[in-house]
């Protein structure tokens, strides 16, 4: 049987990222979230705490789906960069 997967979406138009099983995407989406709830981390920062929180449980490539993962999500306009020097990582705050 296939795993279900998601087509992830990439941030600068004309750009496409990558076809992932959807349970892979939401683990490294949940830990994501969860970093960028406590803080605003660079992305060695961000690549950090994610491998530390999930290299003993996931399978596959840390850093390659928390890439595909983080542009993901700034595609879909719920974290952002900062701007700044060096750019940091933010979630974007909605009034819903």
């Amino acid at each position: 049987m296939k795993k279900e997967q998601i087509q992830t979406l990439h941030p600068e138009s004309g750009k496409t990222n990558k076809l992932i099983a959807i349970e892979k995407y939401n683990v490294i989406r949940a830990h994501i979230l969860s970093i960028l709830n406590d803080c605003e981390p660079t992305h060695t920062e961000l690549m950090e705490q994610l491998y530390s929180q999930v290299k003993d449980t996931f399978e596959g490539g840390v850093q390659w789906y928390g890439e595909t993962v983080k542009l993901d999500l700034e595609a879909r306009k719920i974290i952002e960069r900062t701007g700044t020097k060096p750019d940091r990582y933010r979630l974007i705050r909605t009034n819903r």
